[in-house]
């Protein structure tokens, strides 16, 4: 009986994500160009101010990945690895799959706790995705943990 065995290879992984991030990457095209530019630029301009960088990511699927947490614990991982991308929040948005996922990095938890980042996603965010307006959401969620990370 022939036995078929598959395993997700580095080269696999490296081809499900972008070759380049921005700070905001609307890869499900949830947002308008506009949109896209202005929580651009105020992710910068909160990275040249503080040295913390937000990355927001939004997809309508993970492919190869069982759910959005373990795609986004890859995509953190390649973007450090991979990309040499550092960021200190990873914003994972799934309109399609209903789901969101944000990884901190150890060295903003003496600012902000797991605890605090929930309690921001649960009053700032969610809300706002319930009634479809993304943008409202994570510029709200942005703009929270800014204030929080300054």
């Amino acid at each position: 009986v022939p036995i078929s065995l598959f395993a997700q290879t580095k080269t696999e992984t490296k081809n499900i994500f972008a070759n380049s991030y921005d700070n905001v990457n609307d890869f499900e095209k949830i947002l308008n160009p506009n949109q896209v530019k202005t929580l651009n630029e105020t992710l910068k301009s909160f990275e040249t101010k503080t040295g913390n960088k937000i990355i927001i990511v939004t997809i309508s699927a993970t492919p190869n990945y069982r759910d959005l947490t373990n795609y986004s614990q890859d995509l953190d991982r390649y973007l450090r690895i991979g990309l040499k991308i550092d960021p200190s929040i990873l914003f994972v948005v799934s309109k399609e799959l209903r789901q969101i996922q944000i990884l901190g990095v150890d060295k903003i938890h003496d600012k902000l706790t797991n605890q605090e980042i929930e309690s921001i996603v649960n009053t700032y965010v969610v809300p706002e995705l319930k009634k479809g307006d993304y943008y409202k959401g994570l510029e709200a969620g942005s703009t929270q943990l800014v204030k929080k990370l300054q």
